[in-house]
């Protein structure tokens, strides 16, 4: 018996795309390697296994007398302060532009169908686009780079870190509750606004209690990269353990690099920890 005819073939256009992409790639990996100059063989390269081998015998072992030990308490707690108020700062504009950066509260969807779309696009797709823009820039510039020019306008000490973190961290996590939102299920929203629900009442009863869990773990997640970043920061002089880092690393104390680096494997072990068990709590 013949087969019957395909009534709809595939593309001969659509088919060959994976095949393009797939080149696409190779070349662009192979562009990268030679213009990043990656090059395994440096790693082992005896002027390179002497510098690592420096090191070790300096760090080795690690400064741990009282004195110094002590020493670390105030940049330890400033690291985690400079996280905490970053944080802070960052959920004040994060959550606001989120809300705005979300189409089905701003413009379409169940919310917005007795409005005309004259109206949907002048009061909701106007914002809406603001807002996306403003996460963007936000996120865009990296934390280092708002460091150094908050460094310039506020002096040196954790402020420019604080203000550093939460504009660059305000921009992640506006986009990323965006993204919740807008991935929350409809039928339950639906179902609300089919019962007469306004819209307060879909977004504070069937939207927020969906989407909170997922917005408190990735809020979490960022907590822990704000230690990090926090100490990374310090290396512009914006205070906390990465500016005693970069002053041991200037001298050339290897010993107290290598504490102080196991004082800041601690703090975001701690964080981890912490943020784990409220995540379990929540996402239960």
């Amino acid at each position: 018996m013949a087969r019957p005819a395909d009534r709809f073939p595939a593309s001969t256009a659509k088919s060959a795309f994976p095949y393009l992409l797939a080149v696409a790639f190779a070349l662009t990996f192979a562009l990268s390697l030679r213009a990043a100059q990656v090059d395994p063989r440096l790693l082992f390269d005896a002027q390179a296994l002497g510098n690592v081998a420096r090191f070790v015998r300096g760090a080795l072992p690690p400064k741990l007398d009282p004195e110094f030990l002590g020493m670390l308490a105030r940049p330890a707690a400033e690291t985690i302060q400079i996280s905490v108020m970053g944080m802070v700062i960052a959920v004040l504009l994060g959550a606001p532009l989120g809300l705005l950066a979300t189409s089905s509260l701003t413009w379409r969807g169940i919310l917005h169908e007795r409005v005309t779309r004259r109206a949907r696009l002048m009061l909701g797709a106007a914002p809406y686009g603001a807002a996306r823009a403003l996460l963007s820039v936000f996120r865009s510039i990296p934390e280092y780079v708002w460091a150094l020019m908050f460094v310039r306008a506020v002096g040196l000490g954790p402020f420019p870190g604080v203000l550093a973190i939460g504009v660059a961290y305000g921009g992640m996590l506006g986009k990323v509750y965006s993204e919740i939102l807008e991935a929350v299920n409809p039928r339950p929203l639906e179902t609300l606004h089919a019962a007469g629900a306004g819209k307060a009442g879909v977004v504070l009863y069937g939207l927020l209690p969906e989407a909170l869990p997922h917005v408190v773990s990735y809020t979490l997640y960022r907590w822990e990269c704000a230690i990090r970043a926090s100490a990374i920061l310090g290396f512009v002089g914006a205070g906390g353990l990465g500016q005693q880092i970069e002053l041991s690393m200037r001298m050339f104390q290897f010993d107290e690099v290598l504490t102080l680096l196991a004082v800041l494997l601690l703090l975001v072990g701690t964080v981890d920890f912490i943020s784990g068990r409220i995540r379990a709590r929540v996402v239960r």
